[in-house]
């Protein structure tokens, strides 16, 4: 492994990792990944019921879905057999010497997959039945309640760790311990038989709309996703990055975060988007004379913004569509700008450090040639052109899954036969679907468990009604500080902000803090489903706009990436880096600023989103105008130049102004511009700086 080394200047033992380095960092940082080695005669199997599975997803995208119970319980049953096949108990590769394990698996394994199997089959198998059974379970409802609970904690413990089962948990305790619970918290309770009837047989737990997106759409997005690689798309992007940005200052650093925004676009993994492009970026950051935490950082906060970016959106743009009744053109829009604002921040800081290091860009001899790219793989760009002219064209995003998964299927054809001939280039074909189709059900594992696991959290919350409470706690909290501050602040002769504005801004910081703990070692969208039912209720008490609320919990659950002390994406990137990783995570959330920020400014300034209610362009642009300034402002600030080294009282003076800035008034925005000026006055004519690029 490279050595631990953070100075600029450390480049002698630079190196690329090799793949089987890379898988493994993978691993270390993202437990979805940590798959067990099978016997020889399993892992056929395994194959078969996971190439099946993508089989099944890709016809019923392309020619109808069954019954939402009957599919969804399909789903969750083979996923849960195939998860207990894949993921050993404590995280083994290998199988323990000693256990009894017929065809290689544990005796243990076989009875959780074909329970979890039966469990999750149960409910479409009496769904005839089913709207007298609700409210009124039979035993054996009970019984196979109970075991599905039981066997999805243990399968997303094994697939993810413990934070979501230890949640879900805490949620059945909640809704069982009910009159036991303090103050506004305080409920009936639930027996336990009430408990699995809401969890199990309704459509407000485990066969919820969490596991009913999963099923329906994001399983086909992550299928669509590993078949674009296959056909080498996201090399192509990095190429494309390559040729646009790495001549500039700093470029390799430029080129990781215009590819992590492309490969981010097809992507549904923070982790995955950073081993894969940081293999490449990292080392050559380093290379040019970026410090190892600084280059792993700046991989890890463009990966993440890979998460933010249309048009999958880590899948969140399914749940979003499903949760706000909106058409997928009207979330695509509104993400535009916020996704926007985060590259353009960790550009900025970016070129900044390479300005203040004094570093180079790459020599045309290190770039590939961006027309001879585009000429060479073209053909691989078709199925992102199709996935995306059939999402606007209004087809179900099912449909469009379909036929870019069919166009990527084409293209490997055409690449197999151009490369060896017809026979050869069948067998390839066969091959590389084969492959395609395993691997992206595999990928779906974790996340398809998740979201049946947030169906349980889900299910308390609308049996209990505790969403309401926290909200109403929250937004208590944030009256009393705003109206405290407001006292504070009534000895100046102006008003700085009113009551409500002070509430709204504490209940922000508030739901902010919530959504980054919530979003610690958990996935995208299962974070996001739970701050939907947790968290967007807190905004809604202050007549934040339904959007807007689901907007800014999601940017603040996918920061939860690089942030401390979880950082995973961060600390995949150090790993690659060879820094410290908590160095790194810490670098990573300061260059994810404008992720931080842009959700503050939309939540004050809906125009920002381009699609919300009273909508209008000059809201639009003064909003704009004044965080594109703010990131700059604050980008140079905290990497301590903007055209030359900065005082600390320009830097502290600068903070302020970003702040002003971002906030969507104009007085204020024209306050901060007049306190930057002088400073880049002084910089610009008392330095004399070289201000080119």
């Amino acid at each position: 492994m490279i050595a631990n080394k953070d100075r600029p200047d450390a480049t002698d033992d630079v190196r690329h990792l090799t793949a089987d380095e890379l898988q493994a960092i993978e691993e270390t940082y993202d437990p979805e990944l940590r798959f067990r080695v099978l016997a020889w005669p399993l892992t056929i199997i395994a194959a078969a019921i996971l190439f099946l599975l993508s089989c099944y997803h890709y016809y019923t995208a392309g020619f109808g879905i069954p019954q939402a119970t009957v599919h969804r319980g399909l789903h969750l049953g083979v996923t849960l057999l195939v998860v207990f096949l894949s993921f050993s108990a404590f995280g083994k590769k290998e199988i323990r010497p000693g256990v009894t394990a017929p065809f290689g698996l544990p005796v243990a394994d076989w009875i959780l997959g074909i329970a979890g199997l039966l469990a999750a089959l149960y409910v479409p198998w009496i769904y005839s039945d089913l709207a007298f059974r609700v409210g009124n379970p039979l035993p054996i409802d009970i019984v196979m309640g109970t075991i599905l609970i039981v066997v999805l904690l243990e399968a997303v413990r094994r697939s993810m760790g413990w934070p979501l089962p230890v949640i879900a948990i805490l949620f059945i305790a909640y809704a069982y311990f009910g009159k036991s619970m303090p103050g506004i918290l305080v409920h009936p309770g639930a027996s336990w038989s009430n408990i699995v009837n809401h969890l199990y047989l309704t459509s407000q737990g485990i066969y919820g709309t969490a596991l009913g997106v999963i099923a329906t759409y994001v399983f086909h997005f992550v299928l669509f996703g590993v078949m674009a690689t296959r056909i080498g798309l996201g090399q192509l992007f990095i190429d494309v990055a390559s040729a646009l940005a790495g001549r500039y200052a700093g470029g390799p650093a430029k080129v990781s975060v215009v590819s992590s925004a492309l490969l981010g676009s097809i992507s549904g993994s923070s982790i995955a988007n950073t081993v894969t492009t940081g293999a490449l970026t990292i080392p050559a950051m380093i290379r040019i004379g970026y410090p190892r935490h600084f280059a792993a950082a700046v991989e890890a906060a463009a990966s993440t913004g890979g998460q933010i970016t249309p048009p999958v959106m880590g899948a969140v743009a399914f749940l979003m569509i499903e949760y706000l009744g909106l058409p997928l053109t009207t979330i695509l829009t509104a993400a535009l700008v916020p996704a926007f604002m985060h590259f353009f921040g960790v550009l900025v800081q970016v070129h900044l450090e390479a300005r203040r290091l004094g570093l180079r860009g790459l020599s045309a001899s290190e770039l590939p040639n961006a027309w001879k790219v585009l000429k060479e793989g073209w053909l691989k760009v078709v199925p992102l052109i199709v996935l995306i002219t059939v999402l606007l064209s209004g087809r179900t995003p099912f449909a469009a899954a379909f036929w870019s998964i069919t166009t990527c299927v084409l293209v490997l054809v055409v690449q197999e036969i151009r490369d060896g001939g017809l026979a050869k280039g069948l067998r390839g074909t066969a091959h590389g679907v084969w492959e395609g189709f395993v691997l992206g059900a595999r990928q779906s594992l974790s996340v398809t468990a998740a979201a049946a696991l947030v169906g349980v959290v889900i299910g308390v919350v609308t049996l209990t009604g505790v969403g309401f409470k926290i909200a109403y706690m929250v937004t208590s909290v944030a009256q009393d500080w705003a109206a405290s501050v407001h006292a504070t602040l009534a000895y100046l002769p102006f008003e700085v902000m009113t009551v409500p504005t002070l509430t709204l801004l504490f209940t922000l910081m508030l739901t902010a803090v919530v959504c980054i703990l919530m979003g610690c070692g958990i996935p995208t969208t299962a974070n996001y489903i739970i701050m939907v039912a947790v968290a967007a209720p807190i905004l809604g008490l202050l007549g934040v706009q339904q959007l807007v609320a689901h907007f800014f919990v999601f940017y603040y659950g996918v920061l939860a990436d690089v942030t401390p002390p979880v950082a995973m994406a961060a600390y995949a990137g150090a790993g690659i880096a060879g820094a410290n990783a908590f160095k790194a995570g810490n670098t990573a959330f300061r260059l994810s600023m404008g992720k931080a920020l842009v959700p503050f400014v939309f939540a004050f300034q809906p125009a920002l989103l381009l699609v919300t209610d009273g909508f209008t362009w000059p809201d639009f642009f003064l909003a704009f105008g004044g965080t594109v300034l703010g990131i700059v402002v604050l980008a140079a600030a905290v990497s301590n130049w903007l055209f030359a080294p900065l005082c600390w009282f320009e830097r502290i003076a600068l903070v302020f102004s970003a702040i002003l800035l971002v906030a969507p008034d104009l007085t204020a925005t024209i306050i901060g511009i007049l306190l930057v000026a002088p400073i880049a006055a002084r910089q610009l004519l008392g330095k004399g700086r070289n201000l080119s690029t």
